[in-house]
This record gives structure tokens, sequence and C-alpha cells, in this order.
């Protein structure tokens, strides 16, 4: 019997590879596509001017002061990249046990996002109420006696988001991950005129250990007591991620975000089937840190794996990726360098 015949048969005459046997049918049947349209790039804020500090354990991010970032801010809006996310990097002076320097209403933050809104108008800003860059031993929320306490850093965060939205901030993407967060942030939002300002909840945040860089860069690697596990979610659990999930949707959330995320596309997937709201991935220090090394030790080729780890947020459902690889994708899209 004829070898192709007998494929045929057992195949029954389907054969996948007739649809990849070249570029334009690639092109015609591929299912996913990554846009600039999808990118969020976030960015470190430090206090002073003229200052761009590169990061050690994230090759080719920055601090950078206001002004510094006004400039990168308007090139990722060049770029076509439609929103930033802010992280603010305070003196060390200016933190304490409780975080009281987020409900200065001209703290760094703040001024950030005034200075972009004015500057950059076209572009979105993404702001976190999370405690640990203000507070003096690096934990998200208010420490008391070895416990961080719920209500009351809900009530602080909720007066942060309120400053934060008077400053020009468009979405709140409260981090913390406290109880109850999501409709007491709606509710001092609306109060205080803010119906338009949206929330993007950290939904998912997972006790990862993919954050280390990341707090390198806000300097709260050598203040923090303890671990996160009280609050944040245990990577061995998929079914309590999607019921924290649905606190948020019911308590209004407009948006939904999983962090980390190349570890954690299963979560991705299961949140936006369950509710069908945007779905938003962070690709967090860790995972841009492990890209940038392997590249730069000439493991892996860089470019390749950075495009396609964020083709696969999109495969899993996201409708957005926040990545430190943003403005190199997007300029990479648009096939300039």
């Amino acid at each position: 019997m004829d070898k192709t015949h007998l494929v045929d048969e057992i195949t029954g005459h389907r054969r996948m590879r007739r649809n990849r046997k070249a570029d334009w049918t690639r092109r015609l049947v591929q299912e996913n596509r990554l846009t600039v349209d999808d990118l969020i790039w976030p960015i470190f804020i430090v206090p002073g001017t003229g200052i761009v500090d590169p990061i050690a354990a994230m090759p080719g991010v920055n601090r950078m002061s206001v002004d510094k970032a006004v400039e990168a801010v308007k090139e990722a809006a060049d770029l076509g990249i439609p929103a930033i996310a802010t992280f603010p990097d305070i003196e060390m002076e200016l933190r304490d046990e409780t975080g009281s320097n987020s409900l200065v209403a001209n703290n760094l933050i703040n001024q950030a996002t005034a200075a972009f809104k004015k500057a950059v108008p076209n572009i979105g800003i993404i702001t976190d109420v999370a405690l640990d860059p203000f507070t003096s031993h690096g934990h998200d929320g208010i420490l008391r006696g070895g416990v961080i306490v719920n209500d009351e850093t809900v009530d602080q965060i909720v007066r942060a988001a309120v400053m934060q939205a008077d400053a020009g901030a468009d979405i709140i993407a409260p981090s913390e991950m406290m109880d109850g967060r999501i409709g007491a942030i709606r509710r001092g939002l609306d109060a205080a005129g803010h119906q338009d300002v949206g929330i993007m909840s950290y939904a998912t945040k997972f006790s990862s250990g993919f954050y280390g860089p990341y707090r390198e860069a806000i300097n709260t690697s050598g203040l923090l007591k303890g671990d996160k596990n009280s609050y944040y979610i245990s990577p061995a659990n998929g079914t309590e991620a999607v019921r924290d999930a649905a606190l948020d949707v019911e308590e209004g959330a407009d948006m939904l975000m999983v962090k980390p995320g190349i570890a954690y596309l299963d979560i991705c997937w299961r949140i936006k089937e369950a509710f069908g709201l945007p779905v938003f991935a962070y690709q967090v220090s860790g995972e841009y840190t492990q890209i940038k090394a392997a590249a730069m030790n000439g493991w892996i080729d860089g470019d390749r794996i950075m495009m396609e780890t964020l083709l696969c947020f999109k495969r899993a459902g996201c409708d957005g990726i926040l990545s430190y690889f943003a403005v190199d994708v997007a300029k990479k899209l648009a096939k300039i360098g």
C-alpha cells in the first residue's frame, strides 16, 4: 500500500499542516494577536529632578524622577501605548508604621500623576493604593501587633484612592488584597464625585517568589518583616482565587488582574470564562528579569521569548498585559529600531 495513502487512511484525510505550510496561511488562521493596544507600562518614580537610576535587578528598567518620567511617558504615548501604571520609591524618612505619606495630597505618586496628565493627557494613568511603598515594615497594610489589620487599612486606602483620583488618576488598581476594599473604594470615589474613575482589581494576587526585583525597585526588600501569606493567595489555590475575583466583581470592579502572569495562565482563563470582564495579567519583575538575564547570557532569544510570553497571555484570555517590556514591544510591533 502507498505510504501516503496509508497516512490518509489513518488521519481520515485531516492534515493539520495544510494550514501551516506558508506564511500567508499561517497569518490567515492565527487565532490571537498582540498589538500595542494590549500594553500597560509600569514605571518607577523617585523624588528629585534629572534622575534616571538603573535598577540592578531589572536590566533595562530605571527609576525616574518626575521630569524624566514625563519624557519617557511622552515616548510611550507616541508609540501608542494606552496606559501606564506608576509606583513610587519615596524617601525612607517619609515611611512609617501606618504609611501615612499615602494620605499626603502632593505626595510623590500624586505629583507624578498631575505632571503626566498635564504633559501627556492622551495616556491613561493607573495608580495603586497599597501601602508597601509608604510603610517602614514593607507590608501592604497597617501592621498592629504583628497582624495586618484589614478594616483600618481599607479606610486608609479609600482616602488615598480619592486623593489619587483628585490628582488625575483614571483607574485605581488596589493591590493590597484586603477584604472588602473594592466596594469601599467604589463608594469613596463615588461620594467624592469620581464616578468615572475605574477600578482595576488585583483580584488574584498570589504570594509569589516572582516579586523580588520589584521590591528592590521600590526599596522594600530590606524592610519586610515576615511574609505576606496572610493576605496574598497561596500559589496552590486556584478555586480560592476565582472566589476572590467573584467578590471583587460583586463589589464593583471594572477590570480584573492576575498577578504574577506566566505561571498563572490557568487563572487568567478561569476568571475570563467565569466573569467576562476585561482581564489583565501582570508580567511581574521576576518574569521580566528571568527573560532578560537568560538573554544577556545568550541562552535564549530574548526578543522572541518576550513576544511569545505576551502572546500567551492573549491566548489565555487576557485583554491586556502590564509588562516592563511594553516600550520594547511597542517599538518591535512598529518595527522601530
